[in-house]
């Protein structure tokens, strides 16, 4: 692939290829050639063989403009149908979101409401949802299901957010989240709910192909750890990978949990032990944190990022967007939130919407960063310097977002 002619020869360009070792992974005055929907060569402009840049099919100026990897947001939920903007209400008025929860709003309100929507429907919705994330350079996202928690409804979420990565320029990774809350009709009989994700929704699942990992909701108000192992077992014999949502209200040790099942990432991790770090460390499970949901749930304890960044623990940022505690618009937001709420600096907030969001993922062989051989995912942005994408509040400053070599979106020059 290397000596092919480039079907695209990008120049003048500053590059973030986010590969680690220099500041951003920076090539100031540099070029980066694709073909075959990859990128064949990334460096210094003068480096480039004058050969190669005469027999390129297309060669595009990026003005001085700057390049960073598509981004990778790990942890959304898209695909639901209703809203709870009453219960953001409630929340302001006093109620917290275990009360809400416990009165049978929060996430049974989003399954009722989803169990009665059509797939078309469901597609539609997402779409709309997922259109404002590409603008602004997603190439690659996660989509969980977790608003059936029955048979019928968990397929037809996995269905419809494999759907959108075949009908949109990203590429989608569903995630099986049976384990989200215990639906009204097991009330009281958390067990048996347990068991029928595990023996009959789990295997259709995995049948099917409809979802790459499974996640649960280790905590007070959803599962407990013994009973999230038992999901995770169940996962296990099916080889798929494993994921979870973790110290978001109580630290019930899933974090540890998880780094014992090594998997990809814990999210959330607001009351995370100094021993849920080290577990996750020596496992190599991703900290996925989520300032948005902190943000909007006014939560006051903080993850712990200097434990986190003392043992080597990647952290990654993704967007949480969901109908009920993070009905987040943007991933580029979360940078800001990143850094203003959790003191993450610029340069680790893109990091976690890049190279560590796609070791999240499992996907770090494909996206994440600019390397020869990976998949040209990439957005040329409207920004001096990459800590601008951190610095912003709003706005979109994407000049172009390209995926798999072909520009898939495009704002005129200004």
């Amino acid at each position: 692939m290397d000596q092919q002619p480039f079907d695209s020869l990008w120049v003048n360009a500053h590059i973030a290829a986010m590969t680690p070792g220099r500041p951003y992974g920076t090539i100031r005055r540099a070029a980066l050639g694709v073909t075959g929907g990859r990128i064949a060569w990334i460096g210094p402009e003068e480096d480039l063989p004058a050969d190669r840049r005469r027999s390129a099919r297309e060669t595009r100026d990026a003005e001085g403009r700057w390049i960073t990897p598509g981004l990778v947001d790990c942890h959304t939920h898209l695909v639901y149908d209703g809203s709870r903007f009453r219960e953001f209400e409630m929340r302001l008025l006093g109620a917290t979101y275990e009360e809400i929860a416990r009165q049978g709003g929060g996430i049974r309100a989003t399954v009722a409401a989803t169990r009665a929507a059509g797939e078309d429907e469901l597609f539609s919705q997402a779409a709309k949802r997922l259109a404002g994330f590409l603008a602004e350079g997603v190439t690659t996202l996660e989509i969980k299901s977790g608003y059936g928690l029955d048979l019928d409804t968990e397929l037809k979420m996995l269905r419809t957010a494999r759907r959108l990565g075949l009908e949109f320029p990203v590429t989608v990774h569903p995630t099986f989240l049976g384990a989200h809350a215990v639906p009204e009709e097991f009330e009281g009989r958390v067990d048996d709910y347990v068991d029928y994700v595990c023996e009959t929704v789990l295997p259709e699942v995995k049948r099917l192909g409809l979802a790459v990992a499974v996640d649960a909701f280790c905590e007070n108000i959803a599962f407990s750890p013994e009973q999230t192992e038992k999901l995770f077992d169940a996962a296990r014999r099916l080889s798929l990978r494993v994921k979870i949502h973790a110290g978001q209200l109580t630290d019930r040790k899933g974090a540890e949990l998880a780094a014992r099942f090594k998997a990809l990432s814990a999210d959330h991790l607001e009351h995370l032990s100094e021993d849920g770090v080290l577990a996750m460390a020596a496992a190599g499970t991703v900290a996925v944190l989520l300032p948005g949901a902190f943000y909007f749930l006014r939560e006051t304890h903080l993850p712990p990022i200097d434990l986190l960044r003392k043992h080597g623990v990647p952290m990654a940022l993704a967007s949480d967007a969901n109908p009920g505690s993070c009905p987040a618009a943007s991933l580029l937001l979360m940078l800001n939130m990143a850094c203003t709420l959790f003191r993450l600096t610029p340069e680790e907030a893109l990091t976690g919407v890049t190279r560590h969001g796609a070791l999240a993922l499992g996907d770090l062989h494909r996206a994440g960063t600019l390397e020869p051989g990976k998949d040209a995912d990439f957005v040329v942005w409207y920004i001096e310097e990459p800590a601008e994408l951190a610095y912003r509040l709003g706005g979109n400053p994407a000049h172009c977002v390209v995926r798999g070599g072909q520009v898939s979106s495009f704002s005129p020059s200004r």
